[in-house]
């Protein structure tokens, strides 16, 4: 199968395309390791809405691709940065987005992500304030029965004056939880406005203040995402997290070796990249749950690039590589996105998004994806 495909200066040049897609596999709860993909929503094309109003979901496809992800054992990570949370989506599309996977998907591993996103940080003014914002979003998320993910706030980096105003936030929230949560630690890559989080712009002190908190508050935290694209520092947290403690990799540049870890430990995952990456992230897994460390390699490594690929810089709009990716394999019957984002990214980096993603067995109805690819293309005048 062929298509043509443009280079940077608009010449055609034939693709062939080459990729097996993956084959499915289901998770289990005893595989070796705890996978949560970060799950996209569905824009609603037919709704009359601007940037500044509230968000027009296609629920129906939105909840059709988190049937899809349970139904290979992956956890939701629901609500979270990769569903456009702040970019898109507010916080009442994120709590009817929370209600509606309980309602439909009981029995699936979800965490739900709790923040203080209704609080303008323009609009913080005191660390009270902050504290209320928190504990309001999760009132509303236990209420429904939901695990929570427990995120970063622009309020909070906004008004914190130092490390003393993070422990004591995140200490009188952890209170308030019913069940351990997983804390989430986003690098300023990801969003500009959490530069400075936990109170430093240095690691080491940072570090130390997270520490700090997970330690007074182990009964309070089943494990913590860090999502700064580094393994090393990734590897060193790892290493002084309490005992029961897990570490959840969010990087989605080295999570192959993150995962797999090393004699001293390993790291399970929350990842943006396991939406488009489920089938293969679940494929791998189920091998490594047999000792097949080889194969496990062998089926991640290779989709390292295309992960690099689409969070590439500004990584804050790896959501575009995500979505397009969904359109491509048929979970929406459209390429639109809240506010608009599907102009974030540009038709280069969206063909070397296809070509990888057949490349990498990713491309679950390459005649589909053949004919939206086209599609897409005679938008752009080829």
């Amino acid at each position: 199968m062929k298509i043509q495909l443009p280079d940077t200066t608009g010449k055609l040049y034939d693709y062939a395309l080459v990729g097996t897609p993956v084959a499915p596999s289901k998770l289990t709860p005893n595989s070796a390791r705890v996978l949560y993909s970060a799950a996209h929503v569905v824009a609603d094309p037919f709704g009359d809405h601007d940037p500044t109003g509230p968000a027009h979901v296609d629920w129906a496809k939105t909840m059709e691709f988190r049937h899809y992800l349970a139904g290979m054992g992956m956890g939701i990570a629901e609500a979270m940065d990769t569903a456009q949370r702040g970019m898109g989506l507010d916080w009442n599309g994120a709590l009817e987005l929370i209600r509606r996977t309980k309602e439909e998907l009981p029995d699936a591993l979800v965490g739900n992500g709790c923040g203080t996103d209704h609080l303008d940080p323009a609009d913080a003014k005191s660390l009270d304030g902050v504290r209320r914002a928190y504990l309001e979003q999760v009132e509303a998320i236990q209420k429904l029965g939901g695990r929570i993910i427990l995120m970063a706030s622009r309020a909070l980096a906004k008004v914190a004056t130092g490390p003393d105003d993070y422990i004591a936030v995140y200490n009188n929230v952890l209170a308030a939880c019913d069940e351990p949560v997983i804390l989430h630690w986003l690098g300023e890559m990801f969003d500009p406005q959490l530069a400075g989080y936990w109170g430093s712009d240095n690691f080491e002190d940072a570090l130390e203040t997270v520490l700090s908190i997970i330690g007074a508050n182990v009964d309070k935290v089943d494990g913590i995402k860090i999502s700064l694209l580094d393994a090393e520092k990734e590897i060193i947290m790892r290493r002084r997290l309490p005992e029961g403690v897990r570490m959840y990799t969010g990087d989605d540049f080295n999570y192959p070796e993150l995962i797999e870890g090393d004699d001293q430990g390993h790291s399970h995952a929350l990842l943006g990249i396991f939406d488009p990456l489920a089938p293969a992230a679940a494929y791998a897994v189920s091998k490594l749950s047999e000792g097949d460390a080889k194969t496990f390699r062998a089926t991640l490594d290779p989709t390292v690039p295309l992960a690099r690929h689409i969070f590439r810089a500004p990584t804050q709009y790896y959501k575009t590589g995500v979505v397009f990716l969904a359109w491509l394999n048929g979970f929406q019957d459209h390429f639109i996105m809240l506010n608009g984002a599907q102009a974030t990214r540009s038709l280069p980096y969206f063909t070397d998004c296809f070509k990888m993603a057949d490349e990498y067995g990713l491309l679950r109805d390459p005649d589909l994806a053949v004919e939206r690819m086209g599609n897409m293309l005679k938008l752009y005048g080829v």
